[in-house]
């Protein structure tokens, strides 16, 4: 689980646009936004659950190479739920639902680059049967 990660973004209201449907198949919202006002410097859209914001894009400049980052899935069907939503929603298919016995023999992730190329992931440690 994460406590959260923050990410910049080129364009502010294409990246909220894009994280609102990608994430909302795993249970992920808009939990809350500061503006540059309120920061003195930039814009931060935060999501997650629970009121719990652990997941940030913002304004400002974009770490070298950018970003990656892998969202819990509670089942197998919510990762592929995310990786159709994440290509509808303008996301680039950067790997297929499906397991990744490399990492362990439950791993069930699928990736997608969001509209910067950020690599964003969802994935499933349970079983098949999970």
């Amino acid at each position: 689980m994460l406590d959260h990660i923050g990410i910049a973004v080129s364009d502010f209201a294409r990246a909220k646009a894009f994280y609102q449907a990608a994430l909302q198949p795993l249970g992920v919202s808009l939990v809350m936004e500061v503006t540059a006002a309120e920061t003195g410097a930039d814009a931060h859209a935060g999501f997650g659950a629970s009121g719990k914001p652990f997941f940030w894009i913002g304004t400002g400049d974009k770490p070298k190479g950018g970003a990656h980052v892998a969202f819990a899935a509670a089942t197998r069907a919510e990762v592929d739920a995310f990786h159709r939503a994440a290509l509808a929603a303008g996301g680039r298919d950067n790997g297929a639902p499906g397991l990744r016995p490399h990492y362990h023999p439950n791993y069930y992730g699928a990736f997608a680059f969001d509209p910067d190329g950020n690599n964003v992931e969802a994935v499933c440690h349970a079983p098949a049967s999970a």
